[in-house]
């Protein structure tokens, strides 16, 4: 016979048996899933996270007095301007460190929507737009924030000398005299505020700024301490590796349809990736301004402000090296292409937490899942959205996929596991 005849044999011969070991690993207790879906199944698995980065803008983010102190601080509502607000009436834990509204809630209303904590310690950047390139620096936003806490920075200092100095002190070493500075200061806020903060010397605004990111710290490292436990879905997938059946049975058929939409036809996972089923990307998805006619540039407008961050990761109140502040080192400021892009949000406790996007636009998540159907044109930027051909039975089954996320929050001691 012919040398071509034998090739043409052996690569037939090959493919048959190629066809037969993937019939053999559908086969073989794995649900019916796909060599390829596998992968993707196992990168989901929340045990697949890896150890939170390091922070090296935050030297106690793994102390546990530092953890304690800012557990303390998280819950206190003396931190805002009217006594009533603390980081935790927007971050409820019994609301999986969020509060179901639109847009937030303090002593005024916000422009955007809460954003859950749980591992926000993966993130490099904070805040829908990514304004903050730290867990810490993200802290100090709201207690300033006119319609948040809407406290001075000042005024946060006087408290932490009355009501927290041993702990404080322990930390991070002697608080500055306070005595003869006024009861509130600070950059922001309202002119009364601002003009005081102004008649104080340069040293005594870069004393009271120190403290005021050292809050910021603490509550950081209380914050990294936070992250989820497994899901059903975590509990279906080890099964599928482990080819165990009754695990197998965690996810019902609509759920188990979802899933494979989510990996597959429908596209999620390619921004929705990993254990947090989300990139730490920002994107721009065509989602309509709250205000009809007033664009959110989101991340596009947050750049420049970043960069000029008092307190980022190349600021003076830093503990970082300039070496160690990579992911801010090479931003630039004026990159319109994240004009209208925001940033992907994990998808762990989905169902739980209505309304959705980055100011509640969307009442569910059946809205959310035809709003990808559809990919309506941007208010501010360019969509990346493509349409997609999806039946109301597969946006259902989509929905009732992302039930299975369902995901307790863990409270870790410091330095451990994140």
């Amino acid at each position: 016979m012919k040398p071509l005849f034998w090739k043409l044999l052996l690569a037939l011969a090959a493919l048959m048996a190629a066809g037969a070991a993937l019939g053999a690993f559908a086969s073989q207790g794995r649900d019916g899933w796909s060599i390829e879906e596998f992968g993707i199944l196992s990168s989901l698995r929340l045990s697949e996270l890896e150890r939170a980065p390091a922070d090296p803008s935050n030297a106690v983010e793994g102390d546990a007095d530092a953890a304690r102190l800012g557990k303390q601080m998280f819950a206190d509502p003396r931190f805002s301007r009217n006594g009533s607000v603390s980081c935790a009436s927007c971050h409820q834990p019994d609301k999986a460190f969020q509060d179901g509204l639109p847009v937030g809630q303090g002593v005024g209303t916000g422009l955007r929507r809460t954003m859950p904590l749980a591992a926000a310690g993966h993130a490099p950047f904070m805040f829908w737009d990514g304004r903050k390139d730290s867990l810490w620096a993200q802290a100090l936003g709201p207690l300033e924030d006119q319609a948040e806490h809407g406290g001075s920075r000042l005024a946060y200092a006087h408290l932490v000398r009355a009501h927290y100095r041993t702990q404080y002190e322990a930390l991070f070493g002697p608080l500055p005299a306070l005595s003869k500075l006024p009861a509130e200061g600070g950059p922001l806020g309202t002119p009364a505020q601002r003009a005081a903060w102004a008649a104080m010397r340069e040293d005594e605004r870069r004393e009271v700024s120190r403290v005021f990111a050292n809050i910021g710290k603490a509550i950081a490292a209380y914050e990294k301490t936070l992250r989820y436990g497994e899901s059903r879905l975590d509990r279906y997938i080890d099964g599928v590796v482990n080819a165990d059946r009754t695990a197998q049975l965690l996810l019902n058929a609509q759920e188990k349809n979802g899933l494979r939409l989510f990996i597959g036809k429908a596209q999620c996972v390619t921004c929705h990736a990993g254990p947090l089923f989300t990139d730490q990307q920002f994107h721009n998805t065509g989602i309509a301004p709250r205000t009809p006619g007033r664009p959110d540039l989101g991340r596009g407008a947050a750049l420049a402000a970043l960069l000029k961050d008092e307190f980022n990761c190349l600021g003076p109140y830093s503990d970082a090296r300039p070496e160690q502040c990579e992911e801010l080192r090479f931003l630039q400021a004026d990159d319109h292409a994240l004009d209208g892009a925001f940033k992907v949000p994990g998808l762990r406790n989905a169902a739980a937490r209505s309304p959705y996007m980055h100011a509640g636009q969307l009442a569910s998540l059946r809205e959310v899942v035809d709003h990808y159907r559809r990919a309506p044109a941007a208010a501010a930027g360019h969509s990346e959205l493509k349409p997609l051909r999806l039946s109301e039975s597969e946006l259902r089954d989509l929905a009732a996929f992302l039930g299975a996320l369902d995901s307790p929050i863990v409270e870790e001691a410091a330095g451990k596991r994140q």
